[in-house]
């Protein structure tokens, strides 16, 4: 069985894909979605979209969350990027024409910014202005890596955060225990797509031995953070429904 630790919306949409190539799964969300205290810096986000030339969006619930609530007329030079297929259709949902939307070819070695990065670098010049969308913390503050607006920077452009929505550690239940329990003894195997995730696992289980734990990362940074927490077989692998099928096989 393979563990899905997406957030929950995410997860569900894994867990159908992966049951109907015929392989079990079960959702064990370790990124709880929640929204924020205070949505004014959200809300002044929209107010500003007018001086923006590009939103570059993290993920499928940043793309959500920050179209939720308004009128999705965005200015016809505004480009929306998105990190790889996920996020793409979470614009789409919102509304975001996709002649609208710059994002990795489905078919690149990676959907991160770097890949974002070979796409839209050639738009970004003095002056231009990009706004990224982006989870935060318990307090809403917008937080994750700082390598795209460093590139940005140096091309002349500038860059500005927001958070659409919080980023919280989960709550177990028996069932979520349960789960943990088959994966912590490798009867499961674990889907990482974010390091955060395996952060906010081992906070959960903090006396668990990861040893006999396997585990499939969709990034090396996030296979890294798996080893430093334990976890005895991690296999990389892109973050697409074919290569995460032959992983499994791989690995039984």
């Amino acid at each position: 069985m393979l563990l899905i630790t997406r957030p929950a919306r995410e997860a569900a949409r894994w867990v159908d894909d992966l049951r109907a190539a015929g392989l079990e799964a079960a959702a064990l969300p370790l990124i709880a979605i929640a929204p924020l205290d205070d949505p004014a810096p959200l809300r002044a986000a929209w107010q500003r979209l007018a001086d923006c030339d590009a939103l570059m969006f993290v993920s499928a619930a940043a793309a959500r969350n920050f179209f939720r609530g308004i009128d999705v007329r965005l200015p016809a030079r505004l480009r929306c990027w998105a990190t790889g297929p996920g996020t793409v259709r979470g614009l789409r949902e919102a509304g975001v024409p996709a002649s609208a939307i710059d994002a990795p070819p489905a078919d690149a070695p990676q959907f991160d910014s770097e890949s974002l990065w070979r796409i839209v670098a050639p738009q970004v010049g003095p002056g231009f202005k990009v706004l990224i969308v982006r989870g935060g913390d318990a307090a809403g503050q917008a937080t994750g890596r700082d390598w795209l607006a460093r590139e940005i920077a140096s091309a002349g452009g500038i860059c500005d955060a927001v958070a659409a929505y919080r980023r919280l550690p989960p709550t177990f239940g028996d069932t979520e225990l349960r789960l943990a329990a088959e994966g912590a003894s490798g009867a499961a195997t674990w889907l990482f797509s974010s390091s955060e995730a395996i952060a906010n696992l081992c906070r959960l289980l903090p006396d668990v031995a990861w040893q006999q734990a396997r585990a499939i990362a969709t990034h090396e940074r996030i296979a890294e953070a798996a080893r430093a927490a334990g976890f005895g077989r991690v296999q990389v692998c892109r973050p697409s429904l074919s290569a995460v099928v032959a992983s499994i096989e791989s690995l039984t």
